[in-house]
């Protein structure tokens, strides 16, 4: 079998099948959607023996960085953040791992969202002297409505206005005048009724220790649709009572937390974390200007499970629409490599991380940048090669894609 092929089978061994079906057909579409699916390969090819490579700062980085995994969430005060939005990778380790992740996206997705490569070159570097830029100020800031530019602020004015009966119409249904979550298959799929009743039992456990126990009354559940990377991980949409219903109920997500995919290639020492979940929500806290509502880490039937609020998963940036003018893309980069720059600024000098006069110093050097976008764009064609290894077995093998390719622990 081929070993790309047989590194993600191995990969996602054990994964919830339906989900996991999704996961490889979404892949297969463009090469932009590969990488986000194979975060594995990416650090299972990074040259962890280069020095000029991974000569940067120790930093909290999220892991998984690409051009899908900054987006808008509502912050536990209720405002609207454009930020970095998934730690589920999230480790110490030399700030290029995630610097040359992003670059690389920028690079890969520039082909389905019609960018000349010598534009998409551009914006890396447009990126990485923003990145740059940023650390040199040594101060952390952070991108809401009244900071935001262009098409980040076009996506954070809609969001900020928007209602919560709005969102829950988008996400639920009436049903004899109380609210129940849409199963479309797209967002949300059903629960066995065994499988529902331990998640059920288990919200009213964790209502008892809050504060106010009756906003945590569950009333409906299902199995959550959202993302790429993660398809196939338990993962759950709950809603619960709120402030009242129908029109003021919530939602939240339940997601395990599995091991990260950079554990095995990482030398420097990491703190014992009490889980992965713990892993997860300390470094998100650490990193993000504002946490989202409701984020804990917490044991489900004796796992780690993150808990937050349920974030839409259309909150993300429409790259799509940059309508052929580079200029609107270059202000986005910009931004994503500010916002960078300031979620590792934050988790300066925590239990090993790089202190601020480090983070000043790797931003005012700069002499990274060339070797860093030489390794991205050459990885970014390794890619492309692997997407087409991996859609010529795809195709190959069509529905029966699980079944002629064995899981393997």
């Amino acid at each position: 079998m081929n070993s790309v092929i047989e590194s993600i089978m191995n990969y996602n061994a054990g994964r919830e099948t339906e989900r996991l079906a999704m996961k490889h057909q979404a892949m297969r579409q463009d090469s932009f959607a590969f990488m986000r699916g194979t975060c594995h390969l990416y650090y299972q090819d990074w040259p962890a023996t280069d020095k000029q490579l991974n000569s940067a700062p120790l930093g909290w980085i999220c892991g998984d960085l690409h051009l899908e995994n900054l987006g808008c969430y509502k912050g536990d005060n209720r405002l609207v953040y454009f930020d970095l939005n998934d730690f589920d990778e999230a480790i110490l380790a030399p700030a290029t791992w995630e610097l040359g992740r992003w670059l690389t996206s920028i690079l890969v997705a520039a082909k389905s969202l019609q960018i000349p490569r010598a534009d998409a070159v551009r914006l890396c570097k447009v990126g990485l002297d923003s990145y740059s830029a940023a650390l040199v100020t040594g101060k952390a800031r952070w991108v809401e409505r009244e900071t935001a530019k262009g098409m980040i602020r076009d996506l954070l004015n809609p969001l900020t206005l928007r209602n919560r009966k709005t969102f829950l119409d988008s996400r639920t249904k009436l049903r004899n005048g109380k609210r129940v979550i849409k199963l479309d298959g797209k967002r949300a799929l059903s629960l066995e009724p065994k499988e529902k009743a331990d998640v059920m039992a288990f919200v009213k456990e964790y209502a008892k220790l809050q504060p106010n126990p009756a906003f945590y009354r569950p009333l409906d559940a299902s199995r959550r649709i959202a993302g790429t990377g993660s398809l196939g991980v338990k993962r759950y949409a709950i809603l619960v009572e709120g402030h009242g219903s129908p029109d003021a109920n919530y939602l939240l997500d339940l997601k395990e937390a599995v091991p990260g995919t950079l554990k095995p290639y990482v030398t420097h020492k990491q703190p014992k974390w009490q889980s992965e979940a713990h892993r997860v929500v300390t470094v998100q806290r650490r990193a993000q200007a504002i946490s989202p509502a409701f984020l804990n880490a917490v044991t489900f039937q004796d796992r780690p499970f993150v808990l937050k609020g349920l974030q839409p998963t259309s909150d993300r940036l429409a790259l799509e629409k940059w309508n052929g003018k580079i200029k609107r893309l270059e202000s986005v980069i910009h931004s994503m490599g500010e916002v960078v720059a300031w979620s590792h600024l934050r988790g300066g000098g925590h239990s090993g991380a790089a202190i601020a006069d480090e983070w000043m110093s790797f931003g005012s050097e700069r002499d990274w940048q060339a070797p860093l976008l030489k390794y991205a764009t050459g990885y970014a064609a390794k890619i492309e090669a692997d997407w087409k290894k991996y859609s010529k077995e795809y195709d190959r093998s069509g529905k029966n894609w699980l079944e002629n390719n064995p899981k393997k622990k």
